[in-house]
């Protein structure tokens, strides 16, 4: 199977190309002709099942905003009139030729929490856009739908020409309120909610550090303090057992030196920041449980923060490899095209992997996608599975502006597993 999670493609123009426009009206009834008849037609049961819907949603939705049902079933609403939208522009792509884009979801996430996609939802562009389009299309569609019906039998020499006249204002209806929001619109929203899965990653991440020093180190210390304490009482009055307790706090301090160790390394390993990717993830390959062959094609290395993103990555695959896969071999490369980092993680396991399976795959995924990266598995039922990561690439020197990004990448217990 083959699952993909990234960030929605640009959207470009939402009018109709040149090929997708409609011959001019001319005294015949070809197959174009026909179709605006139809669309026109069809605009009275279409427009008053939009204005009954959007008429009840709002009196319903914003009548009840006094009670805790309110809000979330204007949400809802708003959500039902995108679909409302979806059939209108399917409905003018078959019959008037208009081609607008799709467009993207709204970029609800479970890491967000209700309130936050809740927001999202009552302040989204295109339901609004629809709601004031299925609003103002009732006198509008009976209009046509009269006009059209009385030309077929009374003004029918002329009705092409009247056809396209009423067609051109539904093609620039649709165009206008139908087409998705422009690109900045759908940043912003992506962003807002990029913003919420960096922080609640952060703040697990800094309850996992909290949780290792607690269980780890600091009990280790602990023990270390009161053997070296009973060691002392007894340094006089038997010398044998106080030299025992001794060589036993010193096994203690060089456990808790590697715990400390092993943490500075999940928070940011010293060998990248000295010897950069190449170094870090042959380091990483070399705990994985199944050899793992590393190449890294790097001529320059990337900004800080798109390192330790790329370094975290492989690190939570090769812990899912050494887990999960039953893989003899696996396989790391990494290169850079154009502006873009790239990463691939390959075994011949058992494969099944998916981003749904509770695998932590979701969570590197959401990671990458909060720093407009992509995140493809390929992975079918008795393997071989293919991880592909891709982020972008930025120069060093805007370390600044993406070091906040790194928080995101870091592979939290939490989610920790494939």
């Amino acid at each position: 199977m083959t699952e993909r999670l990234s960030t929605p493609t640009p959207r470009g123009n939402t009018g109709a190309a040149p090929g997708d426009r409609p011959p001019p009206a001319r005294f015949a009834y070809d197959r174009h002709t026909w179709m605006e008849i139809a669309h026109l037609l069809a605009n009275f049961p279409a427009s008053l099942l939009g204005f009954v819907y959007v008429v009840t949603m709002l009196f319903t939705g914003v009548g009840l905003t006094v009670t805790v049902i309110g809000f979330p079933l204007l949400a809802a609403g708003l959500m039902g009139a995108r679909q409302l939208g979806k059939l209108e522009r399917a409905r003018a792509r078959a019959l008037l030729g208009v081609r607008v884009d799709e467009p993207s979801r709204l970029p609800l996430r479970g890491g967000g929490g209700f309130f936050p996609q809740l927001w999202m939802a009552l302040k989204d562009p295109v339901g609004w856009r629809t709601v004031l389009y299925d609003f103002i299309r009732l006198p509008w569609g009976i209009l046509t739908f009269v006009v059209t019906l009385t030309s077929l039998f009374v003004l029918w020499p002329v009705l092409p020409f009247i056809a396209r006249g009423l067609a051109n204002a539904d093609r620039a209806m649709v165009r206008a309120l139908l087409s998705p929001s422009d690109e900045l619109e759908r940043r912003i929203a992506e962003l807002e909610s990029d913003r919420g899965i960096v922080v609640d990653t952060a703040a697990a991440d800094l309850r996992r550090i909290e949780r290792d020093l607690h269980d780890g180190a600091q009990a280790r210390l602990v023990n270390l303090a009161m053997g070296l304490g009973l060691a002392k009482e007894k340094l006089l009055e038997d010398p044998d057992a106080a030299a025992a307790m001794v060589d036993e706090a010193h096994g203690e301090v060089k456990l808790a030196l590697q715990e400390l160790r092993d943490l500075a390394r999940g928070i940011h390993p010293a060998v990248l920041t000295d010897r950069g990717l190449d170094a870090a993830l042959s380091s990483v390959a070399s705990r994985c449980t199944v050899p793992v062959k590393v190449t890294v094609d790097l001529v320059e290395r990337p900004a800080a923060a798109i390192e330790g993103i790329a370094y975290f990555t492989v690190s939570e695959l090769l812990q899912n490899v050494s887990k999960h896969s039953r893989a003899k071999t696996a396989a790391v490369e990494v290169w850079r095209s154009s502006d873009r980092l790239l990463i691939q993680v390959s075994d011949d396991g058992r494969g099944g992997a998916r981003l749904d399976g509770g695998t932590g795959m979701k969570g590197l995924a959401d990671r990458l996608s909060a720093v407009d990266g992509l995140f493809v598995v390929d992975s079918p039922e008795g393997g071989p599975t293919t991880v592909t990561a891709e982020l972008p690439w930025r120069d060093r020197t805007g370390d600044d502006a993406t070091a906040r990004a790194s928080g995101a990448s870091r592979a939290s217990g939490a989610s920790r597993g494939h």
